[in-house]
């Protein structure tokens, strides 16, 4: 007999394992996947479609956008294809990660993005590559909601946090890079070896995905026993609903024998069965997360805080050149996003862990900075000065991303282990959702009602004061770290049922798990 504790003793990790060389490789993959977003969005990349002068001369368009001769519409299609494909497959992947291993559904969802990434750039038209576009967001899905917890389940106690402020800071380095590369490449090569490269660099870490002996996530069984499990439950099922019977050493079912009829609806029943199973998970899972008082102020205000970034990201360059006639807005705007966003995103965290990491601490931390960010940058925005501007700009920004870290550990330790992928899901669902996708057009809306973009700016940094308020809730609530829950992990029922299928041929192993 089996004991029923040895499903649940953890597997001793593989042999390439090391918890830094696990942040290293994450590390990597997250910033191809921002170089893919910075590179789209770039010059060189994304191009331009065709001008003609009032004399009648044409300049050729350049880019994706040249190419396929695109309206500014369908350009846009892009970017939101992408967010369509990133925004339904993450939630899938999280409730997936239940039933196959995460580690293994990472490494589906990266060759997922490779061959997609080879389809922008084997692209023949407009709407196969949106398709495509759309089919990376799907790939990177997985990732997005399964790689923190893996980092978080192998940083070192005292350092939790840095290790995701560094996993995070890959986001603006990435982008930026992809903006330097994207150009480099589409405007001395072809825009399409800029999605060629792309793909190269990451089919090993796909490969890697399948070749190597997967990783384990705290909170959930191995996959072995799951199936072990599941099988032993199908045959339990066959042999309680029919009258099995022996005759001449064959197995028979009611007398007549299984036949493929009675198999293939036996097969249906049990998919059936499964995806309802997996829908009420599903629904189960998101009603814990929707009553849990921390994890909802969290999103929030993270929600809040989104919607001002996007809204900067985009809207930024055109402000500061009409508020500050700055000849060099894209430039200036996107030097100190890049070198703020990573040295705010690494000191938030190296701070937490300073502070001790806690909910409430993290709490504590995301109120201040977007509190103090909020009047630096509301401030550099009152200013007439341009280089009294650029110097509160930069402070608040080095304030406000330092809450990178700290947000994500909360949506890590306030669920428990088994819910993290989901937590992940649903956090970036929301944030783009009702952050980031509806800012940009919002504040343009805002901006043609009172054609001033000075006002335009400080009505939308005000929000940021929102952001720091519901953070700040966030202190008085009672917040448990559950990251060490002691629950059983995720596993499929017990098997009560111990009537061998064929009399003294069974494992008896089997009979007992």
């Amino acid at each position: 007999m089996v004991p029923p504790s040895s499903s649940m003793d953890p597997s001793p990790p593989p042999s390439w394992f090391t918890p830094k060389r696990l942040l290293i490789i994450f590390c990597v993959i997250n910033m191809i996947n921002y170089v893919d977003r910075g590179a789209i969005a770039s010059n060189g990349v994304n191009g331009s479609s065709e001008t003609c002068d009032d004399k009648g001369i044409c300049r050729s368009g350049s880019g994706i956008q040249g190419e396929f001769d695109l309206t500014n519409f369908q350009d846009g299609l892009l970017s939101s294809a992408f967010m369509v494909g990133l925004l339904v497959a993450s939630p899938i992947f999280a409730s997936l990660a239940k039933s196959y291993n995460p580690f293994r559904l990472i490494g589906v969802g990266l060759s997922v993005w490779t061959l997609s990434v080879a389809g922008c750039a084997s692209a023949f038209s407009f709407w196969f590559i949106a398709i495509c576009r759309m089919l990376v967001g799907v790939g990177e899905a997985s990732f997005i909601s399964l790689a923190a917890p893996f980092i978080d389940d192998n940083a070192p106690v005292s350092q939790k946090t840095a290790w995701l402020a560094m996993f995070y800071m890959c986001i603006p380095t990435g982008i930026a890079l992809g903006y330097v590369y994207g150009g480099y490449v589409g405007g001395y090569f072809h825009w399409r070896y800029a999605f060629w490269g792309e793909a190269l660099l990451m089919l090993p870490f796909a490969v890697f995905g399948f070749l190597v002996k997967p990783l384990q996530l705290k909170g959930f069984s191995p996959v072995e026993s799951k199936k072990a499990l599941a099988s032993v439950e199908t045959v339990s099922s066959v042999t309680d609903d029919s009258k099995a019977s022996k005759l001449d050493g064959r197995m028979l079912v009611g007398g007549d024998g299984i036949i493929g009829d009675e198999l293939s609806k036996t097969s249906k029943s049990e998919s059936i069965h499964n995806i309802l199973n997996q829908l009420s998970r599903f629904a189960k899972d998101m009603k814990v997360l929707l009553v849990d008082k921390v994890y909802v102020v969290n999103v929030f205000g993270y929600i809040a805080y989104n919607f001002v970034i996007g809204a900067y990201s985009y809207w930024g360059p055109k402000a500061g050149y009409n508020i500050y006639h700055m000849k060099s807005a894209d430039m200036l705007f996107g030097g100190v996003t890049i070198v703020c966003g990573i040295l705010g995103t690494i000191s938030g965290g190296f701070i937490l862990d300073r502070m001790g990491a806690t909910i409430s601490n993290a709490f504590i931390l995301l109120s201040g900075a977007t509190f103090l960010g909020a009047i630096s940058c509301f401030s550099a925005f009152c200013l007439r000065s341009l280089y009294g501007f650029i110097v509160l700009f930069a402070v608040g920004e080095l304030l406000v991303f330092a809450t990178q870290a700290p947000v994500n550990y909360v949506c890590l330790h306030c669920v428990r282990p088994s819910l993290r992928p989901l937590s992940m899901a649903i956090s970036t669902v929301s944030i783009h959702i009702f952050g980031d996708v509806p800012s940009s057009p919002l504040v343009g809306i805002l901006q043609d009602h009172i054609n001033n973009w000075r006002d335009t700016a400080l009505i939308l940094t005000s929000i940021l004061f929102l952001a720091a308020g519901i953070w700040f809730i966030g202190v008085f609530l009672h917040a448990v770290d559950k990251s060490n829950d002691g629950s059983q992990p995720v596993s499929t029922p017990r098997i009560t049922s111990r009537k061998p299928l064929l009399d003294g041929n069974v494992d008896e192993s089997l009979c007992e798990v």
